[in-house]
């Protein structure tokens, strides 16, 4: 099989058989016979041609192992590594903590042992969302009054704030602006 210049014809895709990529090919003049569903080719990949789609004696790290075996993560989904992407994010410690989850490698590491892969595709949508909030441990203000963030919950889009004889309030991200005048982040009243 070859990869389509331009599509004329039928189109095969073919899925390869350790990963999660797949390619468009178009069988060759050659193969005028109807290919079923499974059947074995050879099709070309980013690594020169594949077939079924042979052995390779290599080095594999523990992520690679993983996502060549594939299996259920602890969320009860296909890997991502197996199912959703072929490419190893980078992931690092600073995203659990971000997301505020606890810092036990048990809790965070995923069946290859390392850092479970989805902390960075989960990582841009915390750091996008705390970008218009302040974060924990600043002052705010409402009415007047002067209070800390406490707590940010980015999945529930909402923030807890102390104040003076231990007021806790809960706040909407949407209820804090920022006052330029002043400087400092403000809490609409609730």
């Amino acid at each position: 099989m070859k990869a389509p210049a331009a599509v004329s014809g039928r189109v095969v895709r073919v899925k390869l058989l350790h990963s999660s990529e797949t390619c468009l090919c178009v069988p060759l003049p050659s193969e005028a016979i109807d290919l079923e569903d499974g059947a074995a080719v050879i099709v070309p990949t980013r690594h020169g041609s594949e077939i079924g789609l042979r052995i390779e004696l290599q080095q594999v790290g523990m992520r690679d192992e993983t996502r060549i075996v594939g299996g259920a993560g602890v969320c009860g989904r296909v890997l991502c590594c197996n199912g959703v992407t072929d490419r190893r994010p980078r992931v690092t410690v600073r995203m659990a903590r971000e997301q505020g989850l606890s810092l036990d490698t048990r809790r965070i590491s995923g069946q290859c042992g390392r850092l479970l892969c989805c902390l960075s595709y989960e990582y841009e949508f915390y750091e996008e969302v705390r970008r218009s909030v302040p974060k924990e441990g600043k002052s705010v203000y409402y009415q007047g009054d002067r209070f800390r963030v406490i707590e940010l919950n980015a999945l529930t889009g909402r923030a807890r704030i102390s104040g003076a004889a231990g007021v806790v309030l809960g706040v909407d991200f949407g209820d804090f602006r920022f006052d330029e005048a002043n400087r400092r982040w403000e809490v609409s009243p609730v």
